[in-house]
This record gives structure tokens, sequence and C-alpha cells, in this order.
């Protein structure tokens, strides 16, 4: 319906794939960033919601107390962290822990007012979201650097998911954006795991 809300995964990837190492470090996107840093200040203005998988948000809180610029949990924004089980310590201000079916809570946000849904990742909640029909686009940085091996876009499952590319945007460091929409048409995931919630990650 016009003006719904859009879920939309906006990550980096690298050239053969992958978001991350096989230990989730990502030293191989430290470069520099030109101006308008690849489109993201603008994507970020567009969203007020950030949903994060459970190995994510524990990455960004491993980040925190390193004291890594840039890794503090934004408050302005509304932050939903994925797990099936709740961690003992509270949750820093900002952060909600669910643990529902993907379907009820995606229908249950889209029905309030606000701006688009950013997934920050990583893989599991990705692929839960996209075998639930639940994401609407994919921007994705891809990096003109191979890791050879690592943590895919998109938890492994047999499925076929058609995208339609809306724009292509080359940056003069070598990056490309691609900026695809979820074919609707498409025909359902198959998902060899029937599970309903988000995975771990």
């Amino acid at each position: 319906m016009p003006g719904k809300r859009k879920i939309i995964v906006s990550v980096a990837i690298s050239a053969d794939g992958f978001i991350a190492r096989s230990d989730g470090a990502v030293d191989w996107l430290d470069r520099p960033m030109p101006k308008g840093n690849y489109g993201l200040g603008a994507f970020y203005k567009s969203i007020d919601t950030i949903l994060w998988g459970r190995k994510t948000y524990d990455m960004a809180l491993s980040f925190q107390e390193k004291g890594v610029a840039g890794s503090a949990f934004d408050t302005g924004l509304k932050n939903y962290v994925f797990t099936g089980t709740p961690p003992e310590a509270a949750a820093p201000s900002g952060i909600e822990f669910v643990n529902e079916p993907i379907k009820a809570f995606a229908t249950r946000l889209r029905a309030k007012k606000g701006k688009d849904i950013w997934i920050m990742g990583g893989a599991g909640i990705i692929a839960s979201f996209l075998d639930e029909g639940e994401i609407d686009e994919f921007i994705l940085s891809v990096i003109p650097t191979l890791i050879g091996e690592g943590i895919p876009l998109i938890a492994p499952r047999h499925r076929t998911v058609p995208l339609e590319l809306i724009s292509s945007t080359k940056f003069t460091d070598g990056v490309v954006n691609l900026h695809y929409s979820v074919r609707k048409q498409a025909v359902p995931a198959k998902v060899i795991s029937p599970g309903k919630h988000a995975r771990r990650s």
C-alpha cells in the first residue's frame, strides 16, 4: 500500500559476497570514505528503526567495550534485537529484545506510523525475514576486496528470490552500491528449517 513502511537490508559486502570474516572481523572495511559515505547519511535519515540479530548485537557491545568509534547504539532510533534467550544483563537504553514470530512482528511494526526500517544484520535475521517475505529492498555496498571465506550475506538455505534492480552507483574508489527491490511475485521460499523466529546472528 502507498506509504507503507519498508523493511530494508543495507550492508557492505565483499566482492565475493561476505559481510564479515568467519570470526566476525570486518577489518577489510577499513578504507577512506568518499564524500557522502556511499549514501549512508541520506539512507540514515530515511529510517527510524533498526533490527539486529543477536550475534550482531553482541558484536556491537564488544566494539563498545573496546572503545571503537561509532559503535554506540543510537538512542534516537528504536532498536530491536531478535534473540531466543534475552541476556541476563539489562538492555542498554533504546534497546528492546524480541522473541516472536517474524510475520506478526513485521505486521505490527509496519502498522505503526514512522519511517523505513533498517535490518542491520547479520545473516540469520536477514534470512529469516527474507523467507517470511518481509524484506522489501536490499542496498548492497560491494567493496572491491575478496576475503576468501566468511559469513555470507544471507544464511544458506534452499531458496530462489528474484530481485529487481532499482539503481546502481559507482564510486571513485571502486565501491558499487546496488539497490534492489525484492520481487513480491516470486515463488515463496522453500525453508528447510521451519522455525518462525529469527536466527541468532
